[in-house]
């Protein structure tokens, strides 16, 4: 019996996974995102393959690294090189048919016409019934429990009550009408007539009409002004005859004039080159500086005389095991040209207090200052075990011959452990290179050109001047964001290339 319901524990849970990715595929494809929607659909139809199959069973434990990789490395790697080729911006948000709607959807309140006297009564702990009533033709309307918190115009559709009893709780006072009036004149009420009514005063509601009328050649026409508007496709606007942008903006295929605009518009040429060349530097210096002093530190506490060499072990890689975000904020304090204790030392000593935030050579220093204090104790670790594997009779053969430790560390150590540890120098470059976090809470990319006309730092580094390019201080340009971080994307992988080419890392010697 036990053996029986044991062999439906795998089916039961592969039906429960497909059933719960199937709705998130529904939910996806409602909210609009109709390339995630088919990218999640086809997972979960090979992951049922892979799984039901007989002929798959071979790949179902490669599976799982395998969709990982697809969907959380080469699906966002994909989308963001997508995104790069079009006007993606906090302007331009929406898709064509979503932009167009939009503006289908605006209204004007009306002339004349029929108001509607309104009330709006409590309903339950945080909800509300608007009541609409026209007093001359006795006629009645209610919507259903409204939240009332949004100031986003929303539309609801309220029902006649001739016929019907609703038992409708004390209206509120004059008082509360005008505390939630930003909330209410939010709501536009339809009729069961199709009209729609929005809130025209503190006791009245008024008769809206569409602003635009849609064309049979796909432009739009304003209804109290007669101008006619026409979509954009280069631009991504609707816009007028006289070419004014309307908003809402939609998203569109603009080809290579993001990378067009990296590297052939001077306002972001500039920036651009100036932090591609210090990006390149700091990478390179933390990654020699790390390493020199973690191999440094491994060499010395691998000397067997040295006393207390586990504690000094143990304390030397303390700074790894701190988070990093909290080691660099604690830095951060310590720099504090009034306040921070390295200042007051200098100060104390040789009667100097940097101006460790303001200079941008002197920011530049405390960076690779507090990243070589990230970085060592990795590299320090990776070292003792590089050594460790080095054989003893090296050494004592080297003693025989009369060489020093200098000779020993130039001619047996760093040559045996610098070749293994390349490939970890390589990958540490790549990361460095990207490291958004020690930028961004350091010196957030501070103090900034005085000399361009985009907002960059001079200790930015691409990634983080790509991120205040798309969320800070130059109006979240998605799109060009995405080609910059294609370009980095490229750039890594081209200097990874060349590295490990210089290096000869991949050849493998035949004896």
């Amino acid at each position: 019996m036990n053996d029986r319901y044991t062999n439906w524990i795998g089916p039961g849970l592969l039906a429960l996974f497909a059933v719960a990715g199937l709705y998130l595929v529904s939910l996806l494809y409602v909210a609009g995102q109709t390339i995630v929607a088919v990218v999640t659909l086809a997972v979960v139809a090979l992951a049922a393959y892979v799984y039901l199959t007989p002929r798959a069973h071979a790949y179902r434990y490669l599976f799982p690294g395998v969709a990982g990789a697809l969907v959380f490395v080469v699906f966002p790697m994909v989308y963001t090189i997508a995104i790069g080729f079009t006007n993606y911006s906090s302007r331009n948000l929406l898709e064509f048919d979503r932009a167009t709607q939009n503006l289908l959807d605006e209204t004007y309140e009306g002339e004349g016409g029929k108001t509607y006297d309104f009330t709006v009564h409590p309903e339950g702990q945080e909800e509300f019934r608007i009541r609409l009533s026209d007093t001359e033709r006795n006629d009645q309307f209610v919507t259903d429990a409204l939240a009332l918190k949004e100031t986003t115009r929303i539309t609801v559709d309220a029902r006649s009550l001739k016929g019907a009893e609703l038992a409708l709780r004390e209206p509120l006072q004059l008082k509360d009408i005008i505390a939630m009036r930003d909330r209410i004149k939010a709501v536009a009420i339809k009729l069961p007539d199709g009209s729609q009514v929005v809130m025209a005063g503190l006791r009245q509601y008024a008769p809206v009409h569409r602003l635009y009328t849609k064309g049979a050649d796909g432009s739009l026409t304003n209804v109290q002004t007669k101008e006619v508007l026409r979509p954009n496709f280069r631009t991504g606007f609707y816009e007028t005859a006289a070419g004014a942008p309307i908003q809402p903006g939609f998203k569109t295929g603009i080809g290579l004039d993001n990378f067009q605009r990296i590297f052939g518009d001077e306002s972001f040429r500039e920036p651009f080159l100036r932090i591609f060349v210090w990006n390149v530097i700091f990478s390179f210096m933390s990654v020699f500086l790390t390493a020199s002093l973690g191999m440094l530190l491994a060499v010395l506490l691998n000397w067997e005389a040295l006393r207390f060499r586990e504690l000094y072990r143990t304390l030397l890689f303390l700074p790894y095991a701190v988070p990093g975000f909290i080691s660099i904020l604690v830095f951060r304090g310590l720099f504090n040209q009034n306040f921070g204790e390295i200042n007051l030392i200098l100060d104390s000593f040789f009667g100097v207090k940097p101006q460790w935030f303001a200079d941008p050579t002197l920011a530049k220093v405390m960076i690779l200052i507090v990243n070589t204090w990230l970085g060592y104790p990795y590299m320090m670790v990776l070292c003792q075990g590089l050594i460790k594997s080095i054989p003893v009779d090296l050494y004592e053969a080297s003693s025989i011959a009369g060489a020093g430790p200098l000779d020993n560390f130039f001619r047996i150590t760093m040559p045996l452990i610098l070749k293994p540890l390349m490939p970890l120098l390589i990958s540490s470059f790549a990361f460095n290179f990207n490291n958004f976090v020690l930028i961004s809470l350091l010196t957030g990319g501070r103090p900034d050109f005085l000399d361009t006309k985009l907002p960059a730092g001079t200790t930015d580094i691409l990634v983080s001047y790509t991120y205040r390019m798309a969320f800070g201080d130059s109006g979240q340009q998605f799109g060009l964001a995405a080609a910059i971080s294609t370009v980095i994307f490229t750039l890594v992988a081209v200097l990874s290339l060349i590295n490990l080419r210089l290096t000869n890392v991949n050849r493998t010697e035949v004896r």
